[in-house]
């Protein structure tokens, strides 16, 4: 794993842990207590902080339309990375696209990008710990230790900036504990993959100073099967440790510094060729080149909260620094023979410092702030194409700085009706020397390129955002907004035209007017919202086969319209007994083309009648929890849902699509004493076939029928035993 001792830190964690256990275990009561069960759990407050207020608010009371998952409902749900929330929120599609391991291609509301080109800004921006993920890169890998999720479905350029035209998903890791606690889980599934992992925390100075050791570590043995050798295939390692300190001064004073440090080592992706394989049936692989992936990171992140006597207000800062490495290859063609195969070679490092006010004079809350992030990306690409036949290679760097200022005001004008007003203003320079593919354009592994292609342009956007929250009562609330969003323009580091530009494109901009209602009924809730998006200057990776395998050029293809609804509910039919629900829709059209999306060389209304890529138009499910005591110390809690989403054409050219699909997951937990817990579970029990993407090939490559497929696992059944002291 790239010079660092499996055996020595697992060894380390382990004796750690140990010491922790002791330390929770003498200041604990010795006798048994009920466990809290999951329904208990379910009706409790989520709290969000996705409004960067000086609190946190319970999920019920913000006018935004987001689904959150706190601590234990991500336990109860067994969730080992954000593709795992994907069927569970409507509208919304967390997936990996697959052609190597980790890049998310989020999708909200029908917004979404299907690439691994990393400088290609997302629709859906990532959040962690109060820093923005700069690439898709590195997105979707296994994660832990978290303390909540937190989906937004709507532009949040006001509080986000820019590329969060679809939403957000805001990811929080656990703070260190002022009270000892130990959590240790450990868990094997299908695959084999086995997995364990702790998290230690409690004082160093009683109410100064806390901190928190908290490690990962999972081995998977290949959940899939090459018929090319007859190996498992899928294999990965992956290694996280994230130590933390936390500082208090007295009730006024608080600073949280995290850092992560994080190893994948295994195959390359599970591609499936069309031209082999019928498509939505098989988990059927044959590929002679099994490939790799290597990826590292590092980060960093300072958070440090002041209360102030203005305003009784608090300032927050969060500066962050991340490091993000890896290397991959991919057979491509997904056949046994040697058409295409493809390597990809990225590294990024970032630094972000956001410095933000909330405070609140009489009727009026105020927060706002200053954003600045930098970043450093290199990219390279070689594809090695017929056996060898022909080898070609390019990429480039990218140098990128943001600044950012914004204020949002809640006015409260009575005990009912509140008025938000904000805006934020956004300013982004990138430049860019980019070595188009060709032979001898890039040397992959120094990331050092042939430049062809040099460049720098900068882009300001304007968002404002106005809404109206009215409280009828303590349990209901009703709201309206208007708020603008806009993705920034940019360049594209995989140029496969010389005769293409590789940018600049221009930024894309989205007028949102959304309206919502929230209603709680005792424990029991439910939430409802409708859209209507307007979208200039679409931001499109148009992929065709090409005589380089595929062809991908980024341009403003169209201006379109997306509008739907979405309805989310839970609801206690008994005390034990909890339903929750939810349904999504959403329409998208093109209103204007301005870029031949079909590759017929004209752009006229074959191309104004094509469906937008990525957006399924009903995404819906439903799930049962119930819990049953056996005893004064022991809680059973039983736990199954279904959910469904639609098909979706994946190339604008709506030749490569995916499948409509049902999800089926079920789980069952013993919990005794309020510290143990022994679970089994099963994901996709219905055995689906789904992929992450579908990008037709040449027929050279392999046939009628030729495609980069790389499929998502299918049924999966394990079992976990946790820990709480």
């Amino acid at each position: 794993m790239g010079g660092f001792d499996m055996r020595s830190y697992l060894l380390a964690s382990a004796a750690l842990i140990c010491s922790g256990t002791a330390v929770a275990q003498d200041s604990a009561d010795e006798t048994a207590e009920r466990p809290v069960s999951a329904t208990e759990a379910l009706a409790g407050e989520i709290v969000v902080t996705a409004t960067k207020k000086g609190y946190g608010e319970d999920v019920q009371d913000v006018a935004v339309a987001v689904t959150a998952f706190g601590e234990a409902q991500l336990d109860a749900m067994f969730v080992q990375d954000l593709q795992s929330l994907s069927y569970d929120v409507p509208n919304v599609q967390l997936d990996d696209v697959g052609t190597a391991p980790g890049y998310a291609n989020f999708t909200i509301r029908g917004l979404g990008i299907n690439s691994t080109i990393p400088s290609i800004d997302p629709t859906v921006g990532v959040f962690v710990d109060g820093i923005y993920l700069g690439i898709n890169a590195g997105v979707v890998l296994d994660n832990f230790d978290l303390a909540g999720v937190e989906v937004l479905r709507g532009p949040q350029g006001l509080l986000f900036g820019r590329n969060v035209t679809g939403g957000a998903v805001v990811v929080r890791t656990t703070q260190p504990n002022f009270e000892p606690r130990l959590n240790a889980k450990a868990s094997v599934e299908t695959g084999l993959k086995k997995t364990i992992s702790g998290t230690v925390t409690g004082p160093l100075i009683d109410e100064v100073l806390a901190a928190k050791i908290a490690v990962y570590y999972s081995d998977d043995d290949g959940y899939f099967r090459n018929q090319f050798d007859g190996k498992s295939f899928g294999r990965s390692e992956n290694l996280i440790i994230r130590p933390a300190l936390s500082i208090k001064g007295g009730e006024d004073f608080r600073m949280d510094v995290r850092y992560e440090h994080g190893e994948v080592k295994g195959d390359g992706a599970p591609v499936q060729s069309h031209a082999l394989f019928p498509r939505n049936s098989t988990f059927d692989i044959s590929l002679n080149f099994p490939g790799f992936y290597n990826a590292k990171w590092d980060q960093a992140i300072v958070e440090t909260n002041v209360d102030v006597g203005f305003g009784e207000g608090v300032v927050t800062n969060i500066a962050g620094y991340r490091h993000f490495r890896s290397k991959a290859a991919s057979d491509i063609d997904g056949t046994p023979n040697s058409f295409f195969h493809g390597y990809f070679n990225i590294d990024q490092s970032q630094i972000s410092d956001e410095l933000r006010y909330a405070g609140r004079f009489n009727d009026l809350e105020i927060t706002s702030g200053l954003y600045y992030f930098t970043q450093d990306l290199r990219y390279g690409e070689l594809r090695n194409l017929v056996g060898g036949a022909s080898i070609v290679s390019g990429g480039g760097t990218q140098d990128q700085t943001t600044w950012g200022v914004f204020a949002s005001a809640d006015w409260h004008l009575n005990d009912a009706i509140t008025l938000n007003l904000g805006g934020r203003y956004s300013w982004e320079r990138k430049a860019v020397a980019i070595g188009t593919l060709r032979k001898n354009g890039c040397n992959i592994d120094t990331l050092i390129c042939a430049t062809n292609f040099t460049d720098s342009e900068s882009w300001k956007g304007f968002t404002p955002k106005i809404g109206l929250q009215w409280k009828p009562d303590e349990n209901t609330q009703l709201y309206g907004l208007y708020t603008r969003g806009f993705r920034s323009g940019g360049y594209n580091l995989r140029n496969t035209d010389p005769a293409v530009p590789a940018g600049p494109f221009d930024q894309e901009t989205q007028d949102s007017f959304e309206v919502g209602a929230k209603k709680e009924f005792g424990p029991s809730h439910v939430n409802l919202a409708a859209f209507y998006n307007t979208v200039k200057d679409l931001q499109r990776e148009i992929i065709l086969p090409g005589p380089l395998g595929v062809s991908q050029v980024i341009r403003n293809t169209a201006d379109a319209t997306f509008a739907g609804l979405e309805v989310e509910g839970l609801f206690f039919l008994l005390p034990n007994l909890v339903l929750n629900g939810h349904v999504g829709y959403v329409h998208g059209k093109y209103d204007e083309i301005r870029f031949d999306l079909t590759g017929d060389g004209l752009v006229n209304d074959k191309d104004l009648d094509l469906k937008l890529p990525r957006l399924s138009p009903w995404t819906y499910g439903a799930g049962l929890t119930f819990d049953h005591e056996l005893g004064s110390s022991l809680t059973a809690t039983a736990r199954v849902s279904i959910t469904h989403r639609d098909a979706a054409r994946f190339t604008d050219n709506n030749v490569g699509f995916l499948d409509e699909s049902e999800i089926l997951d079920a789980s069952l937990t013993l919990a005794t004493g309020n510290h143990w817990r022994f679970s089994a579970y099963g994901r996709n029990l219905l055995n689906e076939v789904t992929i992450g993407g579908d990008t037709p090939l040449p027929v050279s490559f392999g046939g009628a029928g030729a495609s980069l497929s790389p499929l998502n696992r299918g049924r999966v059944i394990g079992g976990e035993v946790a820990v709480t002291f």
